[in-house]
Parts: C-alpha cells; structure tokens; sequence
C-alpha cells in the first residue's frame, strides 16, 4: 500500500520536515471524523463541520496537557531587564535551563520567596494616591531609545534623547520629488480614563520647502507605507498616497498638535476619551519636496505627555512603567554570582550563625526564576544576565496549521474523546450510551499515554545502575 501520505523516500530525505510522518494534522483529524463516524447507519448520523472543528480543538488542548509529547521550547538570552515574555500558546513549564558554555542545561529552580506584585501608589501619609495629571504614555521623553514605539521605515532615530524623523528628496518613477511620510506611535490604555491632556516640544524645520510635524491621538496606528502621492501601478491599478500625509489620520477630535516650520511648545486640553479602551500616541512627519534640488531637513520632537485630566478613579502603579516594584527592583539588585558553587555560602542557609539548616533547594548556583502570571513574565535571577536561557513548556498546540498536529499513536484518543463529546451535547442521547462513551474516551487516553511514555528499559536500567553504590560516611 506504500507511504499513505505519497510522500517518497526522495522527497523525504531531501525535505525540511524530518519526523513529520509520526503526526497527523488537525484538519486531516477532522475530515477523518466526519467520514468515519458522521453519516447514516453511523454513531452520529449527522453533525456540522463547524461543530466537529470545535471539539477537535478542545480535545486537542485537552491532551497536549498531559498526554501528548510536549516538543515546544525557546531559547533567549537574558537581558539586562532579566525578563522574559511567556510564549503565546504557553499553558506551563516543563523545564527552565540555562546553556553553559558546553552547551549542557544547567536547570534552574523556582524560586517561592520573592514575586513582582502590584504596587500600589500612596502619599507621604500612607494613603492610596488617586492622582490627577498622571502620565499615560511610556518614554515620553526618549530616553530608552524607541523601545516602546513602532514606526515605519525612514531615517528615524533618536539623538541625545530626542527623537529625529528624516527626510530627503526622492524622485518618483514619473519624476515627481517627494519625500517618505513618517510616522511613530504607541498604543496606550485609556479605559479607565475619560479626559487626557497632550502636549510636546516640536521643531518642524524650516528649511525649503519646510517640514511639517503632527503630534496627537487616533485609534488607528501610523502608516508602513510611506509614499506620500498618489500612484498608479504596471497594471494600471491606484496606489492610495500614504495615510501619514494627512491630518484626517488623527480622528480622535481635538486631539491634534500641528508644527509648520515652527518651533513652539504645543498643548491641547480636556481632550474626550470615553468611548475608547486603547487609542495611539502618533508622530507623523513630512517635507512636501517640489524640487530633488532641495536640501534634507529633520523634524524633531521631543516630551511627549498624555496625561489624566481628571482625578483617578482607579488604583494607580507606583512605578512610572506601570511593571516594576521595589520587590522586583531590590531582588534583581543582589549579586548572586555564579561562581560561588561552594554549599556552605550563606546565601543557603536560614541560619547564618550556626550554620544550622542549609536548605537543599538554594544549595544551587545555577540561577532562579518565577513566573510573574499577571505580566506574563519569567524574571530571572542577577547571575543569569546575559546567559542563555531555554524554556521548555507545554503548549495548547492551538497556533498555526503546521503546529495543530496529533501524535499517529494517539490519533485514536483523539478520535474517542471527540466522540463523547458531542454525543454528550446532544438531547436524546441515554445514559447508558453515554457512560459506554465515557468509558471508552478515558481507555483510549490512558493507552495513549502509555504508548507515548517513552519509558526505555535500557535507559532506565542505566541510571538503575549506580544506585547500588556504596557511600561511605
């Protein structure tokens, strides 16, 4: 019968997918259902598809959980933040390691005596401060390079903590001049906030043919595209001049600053955010060249602010960033060095007097973590900055089409489970079918993970092997 994919050795050996034929996809899962158990004289004599996707997608996270080989993993180096952003299909950790420089996992060990909590903003007297004119926007004054900005392509930099949007004479395909439409911004949080305040320092250069700044709030963020005419392709279709160009970009009312070959501190009040929850801080930037004989010029802007108008109705962070606490601050503070690997170091014990009672889970100099569950954040320890880091964890495998794929050895589990559940949504279905249903899903789980176990004798019998020596005391 041969390979029942088509696949041939060939094309196998000569592939990227090595191992690909030990799963099956999703959507070959699904399709298999319907023909096998959907239909007249079947178990379910009829079902929709739409139906059948949805149980396969809750059966499939359900097993990724414990009963499929978990194979997700990803590699970072730490930064000097000594964070790391949980993956976006992550359900938990199987392992933490970092890499040393034999390329052997060092496992770190979770770490229950410190956390990042929310730190709440007080006054001097120790009352919860609801403060009015709180900034909203984060590295408003450029100081962190564009960390917490997206922007489109263009010469666009910061210098000396001021942000610099570029610009020089092109020439169109059809000889027009023109210069790119630039443009910067950030999405903030606004629900829990119905007035905000803007202003900035702007400096829209006045060198021909004069630059033109922008500085405000819209609910759309800024154009990638940055052509500002209107063009038309090879084959004739219209290419919609860029979106940064205009001032309509801003469609938050009253929420605009305008430089024209000016320089001034601008600020626009009271502005009404009440009907939204996210809206965007946007730069846009433009030199409408009518001559490629016209000199670069830079726009500059620089202390941005988006503040509340209004008191807070809300619990406020005491951090700037709206992260970080002075727990989180004082503990990635402590040199914890790698080097010392000697057990009796005072940092693992309680009583550093006696030297009574080391406690076996800090007897390590490998590093720690926790995970922050509300930033989504691992936060690793001092000595681990700068170190390769691997996480291994367990996915819902709900990502893409190449990543919703089952193990052929549990294809079966998949198909059971499947089957309990949507007889168990339907109305005329008895109890004693049901219960045989059940029955059977939890069988074809429980062999399912036998098979996968992946448990070797000879393995096992290797590591049984030192067991039996003989320590002296």
């Amino acid at each position: 019968m041969g390979l029942l994919d088509g696949k041939t050795q060939k094309q196998y050996y000569q592939g990227n997918d090595f191992g690909d034929y030990q799963f099956v996809s999703l959507d070959d899962i699904i399709n298999q259902f319907q023909m096998m158990y959907v239909g007249e004289d079947k178990l379910i004599s009829k079902a929709k598809r739409a139906d059948i996707a949805f149980h396969a997608q809750r059966a499939l996270a359900e097993l990724s959980f414990d009963t499929f080989k978990s194979v997700k993993s990803q590699q970072i180096e730490v930064p000097p933040s000594l964070t790391m952003v949980l993956p976006h299909d992550y359900v938990n950790y199987t392992k933490v390691s970092r890499v040393d420089s034999n390329g052997i996992k060092r496992v770190l060990y979770p770490t229950k005596y410190t956390s990042n909590p929310f730190q709440i903003k007080q006054k001097d007297t120790g009352e919860y401060d609801f403060p009015e004119g709180e900034t909203i926007v984060q590295n408003a004054d450029f100081s962190q390079s564009l960390q917490y900005y997206q922007q489109s392509p263009g010469k666009i930099k910061v210098v000396n903590g001021v942000l610099n949007l570029n610009h020089n004479p092109k020439t169109s395909p059809g000889g027009v001049p023109y210069g790119d439409a630039l443009s910067v911004w950030q999405e903030i949080d606004v629900s829990e906030v119905d007035y905000v305040n803007i202003s900035a320092d702007g400096v829209a250069s006045s060198t021909a043919p004069g630059g033109i700044l922008r500085f405000g709030l819209s609910t759309t963020q800024g154009d990638t595209y940055t052509h500002p005419n209107n063009l038309t392709d090879s084959l004739g279709n219209d290419i919609p001049a860029s979106l940064n160009t205009s001032a309509d970009i801003f469609d938050i009312p009253n929420a605009l600053l305008t430089w024209e070959s000016e320089s001034s501190t601008k600020e626009a009040l009271n502005i009404n955010v009440s009907a939204y929850d996210t809206v965007y801080v946007l730069i846009t930037s433009n030199a409408p060249y009518t001559s490629t004989s016209q000199a670069s010029l830079v726009n500059t802007i620089d202390n941005l602010s988006v503040t509340n108008a209004q008191t807070g109705s809300s619990l406020q962070h005491a951090s700037a960033d709206g992260i970080s606490s002075s727990t989180w601050d004082d503990y990635k503070a402590v040199d914890q060095s790698s080097d010392v690997d000697d057990y009796r170091h005072p940092d693992r014990y309680f009583d550093l007097i006696n030297r009574y009672g080391l406690d076996t889970q800090l007897a390590q100099n490998n590093g720690s973590f926790y995970i922050d569950e509300r930033l989504g954040r691992i936060h690793f320890s001092s000595n681990i900055s700068g170190k390769n880091v691997i996480l291994d964890y367990i996915s819902d495998s709900l990502g893409t089409d190449a990543e919703m794929q089952v193990p052929k050895l549990a294809e079966d589990a998949m198909y059971k489970h499947m089957l309990y559940d949507i007889i168990s949504t339907r109305s005329n279905i008895g109890g004693g079918r049901l219960a045989f249903h059940k029955k059977e899903k939890f069988a074809a789980v429980r062999k399912a993970k036998l098979r996968l176990s992946n448990i070797k004798l000879e393995e096992l019998t290797q590591v049984l092997r030192g067991q039996s020596k003989h320590i002296k005391h």
